[in-house]
């Protein structure tokens, strides 16, 4: 309720004390109200005993807008109706009818003497039907999120490709690209989610990428494990996959943990994955 809305109440009820001569047109123009909310409170307000604060606020107050009474209940005829529709679609309809689409056949469907039944009109009311008959499964609760234990800082990284897409192709000398024109190399410490080592290149490969991580690790040091992701140009086509990439066997000549994300896991490499230094 608008404080504005019980304020105009309780004066309302003094100026009814203070002047008990006005018409309803006074007090609606002192109150910048209608008549017809002046006539309304006015018949509220009467109810209260004099010098009776405690009712006054609780008659100012207003009276709640919620349900009195329960909704009518769908009948079990109608109910059954619902789940025919469901499980056969009438008029040769090719698809299993939603919520939406039952109450427009349900009508249609009704008898003469189920005709007098109260039927639904909301599609939430179907599909609550729908789900308590087992018609509609219940959809799986999202997991929980882990609160990983963060390492030592310095100690783990994660490395990730990432389109720049603010940079376009160059009109003097096209490359027909569309996507990936620049893409940036970043690097980021799990421990303390800092982003180590940024480079953009328009000509990033296998070679170039294993250069670019050569000067992270020049600068800050071997970390212990690299997390990275499944990119051809750091794990290698999957033809290949007997031999390990260039970037996996730099790597194991220095004794660091190549961790490859499974597919379809990219929370595996989240940190670096939404890091976006250049506003891309």
């Amino acid at each position: 309720m608008s404080t504005s809305y019980y304020a105009d109440r309780i004066n309302l009820y003094f100026l009814l004390q203070q002047h008990p001569d006005w018409n309803q047109q006074e007090y609606a123009d002192a109150l910048h109200r209608s008549k017809s909310w002046v006539g309304k409170w006015h018949i509220r307000l009467q109810r209260v005993p004099n010098g009776d604060l405690q009712a006054l606020h609780q008659v100012a107050l207003g009276q709640s807008r919620a349900r009195k009474q329960p909704p009518e209940r769908i009948a079990p005829e109608i109910e059954a109706e619902i789940l025919a529709i469901r499980d056969e679609p009438p008029e040769g309809l090719r698809r299993t009818p939603g919520p939406k689409a039952i109450l427009y056949y349900l009508p249609r469907r009704l008898t003469l003497w189920q005709s007098h039944l109260r039927l639904p009109t909301s599609t939430r009311t179907v599909y609550e039907i729908l789900k308590r008959n087992q018609r509609i499964a219940p959809r799986p609760r999202r997991p929980e999120p882990l609160d990983l234990p963060r390492p030592a800082p310095l100690s783990c990284w994660q490395i990730d490709l990432k389109d720049v897409s603010t940079v376009e192709d160059d009109p003097m000398e096209p490359t027909g690209k569309r996507q990936h024109v620049a893409e940036a190399f970043n690097s980021v410490d799990e421990g303390t989610s800092i982003l180590l080592w940024s480079e953009v290149r328009t000509d990033f490969t296998a070679e170039t990428l294993l250069a670019s991580l050569a000067q992270a690790i020049e600068r800050y040091g071997v970390p212990q494990r690299i997390t990275l992701d499944r990119d051809p140009r750091s794990v290698g086509a999957p033809q290949g996959s007997d031999f390990p990439s260039a970037l996996l066997r730099f790597g194991a000549c220095l004794d660091i943990e190549m961790h490859v994300c499974p597919p379809r896991h990219p929370q595996d490499n989240a940190l670096v994955a939404y890091c976006t230094p250049f506003g891309h």
